[in-house]
């Protein structure tokens, strides 16, 4: 069962930065949740076990493309995020005093937690891409203008995936010319 998991979210990663205008450098925004990848309602039965497979299929494809992941926490931590030190370093972003648990940010936010070499939390990204595994809203850490994409790979598990990827505005008006 976890091997499906961890097959199907290495599918929708692939999928998704294959085909989202995402370059190396970007931030790939990911919320999951494991209740939901296990058929139960989300944030009522958290599956540390279920997260760790999704780890294990995205992470070699967001790190194959030169990505950064932000790892959205649950409601209890304010949907806050969980990045490399670097990465906050790099965008930023203030880092915030807590560390994820599975009862309290989530399993998924754990498992990177325990995955990333120096992981901080932070309460805000603006990110290239998306993955939604199981309806965890991150659209608020997207940049302007998320533009959703359908992927083959409709569920992880039992969860839904939704993932999206950001294009730049189109300022201007009639006159303005866009490129590709």
């Amino acid at each position: 069962m976890y091997e499906d998991i961890t097959e199907n979210a290495r599918r929708a990663m692939e999928e998704l930065l294959d085909n989202g205008r995402f370059r190396a450098g970007d931030i790939v925004a990911v919320g999951c949740s494991s209740s939901e990848i296990m058929g139960e309602h989300i944030g009522k039965g958290s599956t540390p076990e279920a997260a760790q497979a999704v780890v294990a299929g995205i992470m070699p494809v967001i790190e194959a493309h030169g990505g950064l992941l932000a790892a959205q926490c649950c409601e209890h931590l304010n949907r806050a995020l969980v990045v490399e030190r670097a990465t906050a370093e790099k965008y930023g972003y203030d880092v915030v005093c807590v560390r994820p648990r599975p009862k309290a940010g989530g399993s998924f936010a754990t498992a990177v937690y325990e995955y990333f070499k120096d992981p901080v939390v932070v309460e805000h990204v603006r990110a290239a891409a998306g993955l939604d595994i199981g309806s965890t809203l991150i659209g608020m850490h997207m940049r302007d203008v998320a533009v959703p994409m359908r992927l083959e790979v409709k569920r992880v598990g039992e969860a839904y995936v939704t993932a999206a990827y950001s294009r730049p505005k189109l300022i201007g008006g009639v006159r303005a010319e866009y490129p590709e």
